[in-house]
């Protein structure tokens, strides 16, 4: 992204936090706390793990809230979290703008906020995610690679969600110039409400009948979406066509070991949560935003609202190089490989 700069991407981005004999005191006045938007997404549990780890580590107390899914809570929720006491919060935000008064409230407290993988233009906010635009070029390259031409359908993520149109954006730099020449049709394109699984499916279903079936290519933005998208289409007898996702849940590897998914890019969601943690650390000791070690610079979201900022590298993961999420420990070889066999399995399933 064009705004970001002398940010360290990938892993150890960030130095540690030196604890020593300060681990009892901190503990006393370090409390993290953690709005989540939900739990529906497999991946929120991943991160969730991460963070409570490196915060035991760094002898900081974790609470957290679950909004589920509802913009209206996740503001008391914020509300609640500031009463129990955290000196700082990371916010997995439900509605990019409906959150905007908790975290100003919890700015004018003098909580520090981290903007945890979804934008949230709040001046002072530290914003850390993987780079979404980046995302969305390497799922559209991959299913370009495997389908050059043809009727593609975009199963976008939620429309409340900045990160969508980011995504969008990064798969339309790859894909426009054949849109323009007509080698790309798009014949379907539909925001998915809260990034749920069966809204994709139930969008999907409805491109599916608008288009008699003619579609040969899906970019979905996430694996949720991904998931929705092939039920539809499997209910169709046409699964195998080429989806996009994100995310490399695990159902979601299991489908591109079968063919039934191109491409899951995957954002180590251990190593975001770790930075989270320690980012969110270092501001409740009392450090700026831009004194956090990797720190850029973005301001790349709908209200060009500059923030410190760092991106992760993300990975797209396909049949060829499913090894790498099995080496890392991201998920076991069975789960992967379960009901794949014989001569068409893939390398990492053999």
């Amino acid at each position: 992204m064009k705004a970001l700069t002398g940010v360290v991407a990938g892993a150890a981005v960030l130095a540690g936090i030196a604890m020593g004999g300060a681990s009892t005191a901190l503990a006393q006045q370090c409390v993290v706390g953690v709005s989540w938007s939900n739990f529906q997404e497999e991946r929120w549990k991943t991160d969730e793990a991460a963070i409570k780890g490196k915060l035991t580590e760094l002898g900081c107390q974790y609470v957290s809230a679950d909004a589920q899914s509802s913009p209206a809570k996740q503001l008391s929720d914020v509300e609640a979290l500031i009463a129990r006491g955290a000196t700082a919060l990371i916010v997995l935000a439900q509605d990019a703008q409906a959150i905007r008064p908790a975290v100003e409230q919890a700015r004018a407290a003098g909580v520090p906020v981290v903007g945890y993988d979804r934008l949230i233009e709040v001046p002072g906010v530290f914003y850390l995610t993987f780079d979404n635009k980046e995302v969305g070029r390497m799922q559209a390259r991959e299913v370009q690679k495997t389908q050059p031409r043809g009727n593609y359908v975009f199963i976008k993520g939620s429309a409340q969600d900045p990160n969508a149109d980011f995504l969008f954006s990064g798969q339309m730099e790859v894909l426009e110039a054949s849109i323009k020449t007509g080698d790309i049709k798009v014949v379907g394109e539909q925001y998915t409400d809260g990034w749920l699984p069966a809204n994709a499916q139930r969008n999907m279903e409805q491109i599916l009948t608008a288009t008699n079936n003619k579609v040969d290519a899906v970019v979905a933005s996430n694996d949720g979406t991904a998931g929705g998208a092939i039920a539809a289409l499997t209910a169709q007898g046409i699964a195998g066509i080429p989806v996009s996702g994100q995310d490399a849940d695990h159902a979601a590897l299991n489908r591109v070991a079968r063919g039934l998914q191109t491409v899951s890019v995957w954002k180590d969601a251990r190593e975001l949560g770790r930075n989270a943690a320690e980012i969110a650390v270092r501001l409740a000791k009392g450090a700026k935003t831009s004194e956090v070690p990797g720190v850029g610079s973005f301001a790349n979201g709908p209200n060009k609202v500059k923030l410190d900022a760092i991106l992760l590298k993300p990975v797209p993961i396909t049949r060829d190089n499913l090894n790498l999420v099995i080496e890392a420990g991201w998920v076991p070889k069975a789960t992967v490989c379960q009901g794949v066999s014989g001569d068409k399995a893939p390398a990492a399933c053999k």
